[in-house]
């Protein structure tokens, strides 16, 4: 017998290109950040599912129940610009990490109201609710500042997608969940419940979220692949350096740009809509359309889905329309208005009476809603490089006025007409106004660079 030959050496080529392939940590980042946003917006919306009930428990009227749920925006709109000052100045982790924990107590808390007599149970859950947004406040722009610094621009419209996709899929999750929590034990556990889950989300993100060159799993190569493609991979190590960015001059800098006004006032009409889904949504579907609280947490899951789908179709969408026509004014405006003008369905919702055919309308809106979601994309492809967390802070303050507005209004629309049917109406007018300041305002996308 012969003998039979060596196995053929691998050709140096390929052993090259298996060692220096990319490693994908970028992936797990933003599948973390997605499941804590994804709580965070659970816990925004506690009191939307256990609301009718605890209303009921705690005698409050309709009016009471929307300065309720507009507790958490006033303190999230009002702490967002020094949020974001404070993410610039000492970096995402620690303030990021901070904040998940606080609100995540905070929440727990809201499970005690009614307990303590002497406090009556409106200014208790106005109370935490407030302290629950100023917990809150930096979250998004720290989703913006993990997605700038971790991945180039040509993924930053899936990767803000993904995350902001999230509001959705909260419910999606969640909402059944709180709702079948009211249901079984009662409302003041949704509270706990939601509590507890946050507080194991900091756990998991003081583990592995890390600034991308000092991260244990990444390698070189990714490193490049990010910075060579725009990302900010150094922008957690100039915190220590940096001077603080929460300044009258550089306020009046960002307040200054028509574009980013804008962009901020579009922000502010497209989440009108938002705060609708995760603060009066549920109440309308058991007040209006007669459903009991476990059959509303189950229904609203399916616009939810929805606008999860449409949040990543989008991403996906303006990613692929940048790549192939290389311009981000089409890229980000284009499925943006297509998005809004599919949102505007929510008012024909007027004049349905059948049940299914409302939750299937509302479906179609968010689904368009999800799609237009872009921009935190926007922020990251124009927010000047050394205020990124200012920008972004001042971007949420401007959108999350909306939770001001939306839930006290729908709240005095309700109790003078006994009816939803000019609430809708309200939502829908911010839709077509979301398209008139992105189309007509905004002007050319592109990075501002400070003098």
């Amino acid at each position: 017998m012969t003998a039979s030959a060596p196995p053929a050496a691998p050709m140096p080529g390929i052993v090259a290109a298996a060692i220096t392939r990319p490693t994908r940590v970028r992936y797990k980042v933003i599948a973390l950040i997605f499941g804590i946003t994804a709580i965070n917006y659970a816990d925004r919306a506690t009191f939307s599912i256990a609301g009718s009930a605890a209303s009921a428990e705690l005698g409050l009227s309709p009016i009471q129940t929307g300065f309720i749920l507009s507790a958490f925006a006033w303190a999230y709109a009002l702490a967002q610009i020094p949020g974001g000052a404070l993410l610039d100045r000492f970096g995402t982790k620690r303030i990021y990490a901070g904040a998940i924990a606080c609100w995540s107590i905070l929440t727990a808390l809201q499970g005690f109201t009614g307990m303590l007599p002497i406090v009556s149970a409106l200014t208790t859950l106005f109370v935490l609710r407030f302290l629950v947004g100023l917990a809150e406040a930096p979250s998004f722009p720290g989703n913006a500042r993990l997605v700038t610094a971790w991945f180039p621009s040509a993924e930053r419209g899936t990767a803000s997608a993904i995350f902001n996709s999230a509001q959705y899929f909260s419910l999606v999750a969640f909402a059944p969940l709180m709702g079948w929590l009211v249901h079984s034990f009662g409302w003041r556990s949704v509270f706990w419940v939601m509590g507890a889950l946050g507080l194991v989300a900091t756990a998991l993100f003081v583990r592995y979220i890390h600034s991308p060159v000092r991260h244990p799993s990444i390698n070189a190569e990714e490193v490049a692949l990010i910075e060579s493609g725009g990302g900010l991979v150094r922008m957690e190590e100039a915190v220590a350096i940096r001077t603080p960015t929460f300044t009258r001059a550089n306020l009046k800098s960002l307040l200054a740009n028509r574009m980013l006004l804008g962009i901020y006032f579009g922000q502010y009409c497209i989440n009108v809509l938002t705060y609708f889904f995760v603060t009066w949504f549920p109440i309308y579907l058991v007040r209006e359309r007669g459903l009991n609280i476990m059959e509303a947490g189950f229904a609203a899951a399916l616009p939810a889905l929805c606008g999860f789908a449409g949040g990543l179709a989008g991403g996906f969408a303006s990613d692929l329309i940048l790549k192939r026509t290389g311009s981000i004014d089409l890229a980000r405006k284009g499925p943006l208005t297509v998005g809004m003008l599919l949102a505007t369905l929510i008012i024909a919702c007027v004049w349905i009476d059948q049940e299914w055919l409302v939750i299937l309308t509302m479906s179609a809106a968010f689904f368009g809603k999800g799609i237009a979601s872009l921009g935190w994309a926007v922020m990251a492809d124009v927010a000047p490089k050394q205020l990124a967390g200012l920008a972004g802070g001042v971007f949420n303050m401007f959108g999350n006025i909306a939770g001001i507005v939306t839930p006290i209004v729908v709240g005095f629309i309700v109790a003078a007409t006994g009816s939803f049917d000019w609430a809708l109406v309200f939502v829908g007018v911010h839709c077509l106004l979301t398209i008139v300041s992105f189309l007509f305002v905004v002007g050319p996308i592109k990075r501002v660079e400070l003098a």
